[in-house]
């Protein structure tokens, strides 16, 4: 019976070892191949909405259903009313039950400043308050806590940085502080947590740096740059406490298929292994249960590939010679904090949900010795993530918790 276990045992991990950082291709996207898509997540599934074909804009839409990996005809924006709502380089994002398309270029619209909202429970397509920015293309946008923000891009005058958060409850719009770096177009943006994050992206010469957005504080602040090489035209997707940036094209306009991962806690890139699809750039992605889809774009053709990406799944630490245990891990109610050295009462202890939002308000934390006991008998089930922080002593450990 020992030997059953052990064997299961072996094979799991070998399983899950090999299953992480991986790309898998998935089933093509319906209609012809294209780029510059713009896509959101509602109710579980995938929306691919418009882009630019051989021939012309698009305002078709498919949604993609996970579990039978196929993709489904949708109403195209505007609805059968919607003739000249055509668009690529738009913006997209999902708020409670709604989704959102707005933004971009057309054919003979060279900016538009429209927003639309797409209602899958009345198959119905409204339109709602223009952006009070001016007409634009190629802008970013992420969504956070029920809140989109939109921002740089291209106008009629060239490349922006102004920004501003849209509110689907009161169908309105807000000027918010000016993007932290410089005006641009083509660039990634994406919510991880309860921040926002902007970079890479076209400012007359392609740029590598990158933004993360506070909304609580309306602040910028620039985080470590991207390490790949400075490009457009890439995508970006966050699944705290990781964001990824991937593919593109650079100053030598190469097109990439390098993939990089930023983690929140220690603010460092690592590089993951390749997209395994064909270079591109302005490709379609999206995040579905912690699993990335990545797919279409160009690279001197259209595409309509679409592949599926799985993330390493642990917490990446500090390499020292100081160690950290956490035991039991799963648990149920406590767990322990073993630490093979000695800290003083200055000592950060920030636990997240999957969300990136913090539960500290949930948790007890006694000290006993060199060991930390957290009651976590207030916090629900599921997977979070702690950082153990000793700012003295440059300490900083990460790692995520079961709670069963």
């Amino acid at each position: 019976m020992k030997k059953t276990i052990l064997l299961f045992c072996i094979i799991f991990y070998y399983f899950l070892s090999q299953s992480q950082d991986t790309w898998i291709q998935k089933d093509s996207v319906n209609g012809p191949p294209r780029s510059s898509c713009a896509s959101f997540v509602l109710n579980g599934e995938g929306f691919v909405v418009g882009g630019i074909d051989i021939i012309e804009f698009k305002r078709k839409m498919y949604s993609y259903d996970v579990e039978q990996d196929d993709w489904d005809n949708e109403l195209s924006v505007g609805g059968i009313n919607g003739a000249g709502l055509n668009r690529g380089g738009a913006i997209a994002f999902a708020t409670n039950t709604k989704g959102y398309v707005g933004l971009g270029q057309g054919n003979g619209v060279p900016f538009f400043n429209d927003l639309w909202e797409y209602d899958p429970i009345s198959n119905t397509w409204t339109q709602k308050a223009s952006f009070i920015g001016s007409s634009r293309r190629l802008a970013v946008c992420f969504e956070i806590n029920g809140i989109a923000y939109v921002g740089t891009g291209q106008d009629a005058n060239g490349f922006t940085k102004d920004f501003y958060k849209y509110d689907a409850s009161t169908n309105s719009w807000t000027q918010i502080a000016d993007f932290g770096g410089s005006a641009r177009k083509g660039a990634v943006g994406f919510s991880m947590g309860n921040q926002g994050y902007v970079g890479t992206g076209d400012e007359g010469i392609l740029v590598n740096d990158f933004w993360q957005y506070n909304p609580s504080t309306d602040t910028w602040t620039e985080k470590a740059s991207f390490p790949g090489s400075a490009r457009s035209g890439a995508s970006g997707w966050g699944i705290f406490p990781t964001a990824f940036i991937a593919c593109g094209y650079d100053n030598s306009f190469n097109y990439k298929k390098d993939v990089w991962e930023y983690n929140y806690f220690s603010n460092t890139w690592t590089q993951r292994s390749n997209f395994d699809g064909p270079k591109r750039t302005s490709a379609t992605a999206f995040v579905i249960d912690g699993i990335a889809y990545l797919g279409l774009g160009y690279n001197g053709s259209f595409l309509d590939d679409f592949w599926a990406y799985t993330p390493i799944l642990s917490v990446d630490e500090y390499k020292n010679t100081l160690t950290l245990y956490t035991y039991p891990n799963p648990t149920t109610d406590f767990v322990t904090f073993n630490l093979n050295f000695n800290f003083d009462s200055n000592y950060q202890l920030n636990l997240f949900n999957s969300n990136g939002q913090s539960i500290n308000s949930l948790i007890n934390v006694q000290i006993i010795g060199t060991q930390l006991l957290i009651d976590l008998s207030s916090v629900p089930k599921g997977i979070y993530f702690y950082q153990f922080l000793v700012p003295d002593d440059l300490i900083n450990f990460t790692g995520k918790l079961i709670v069963q």
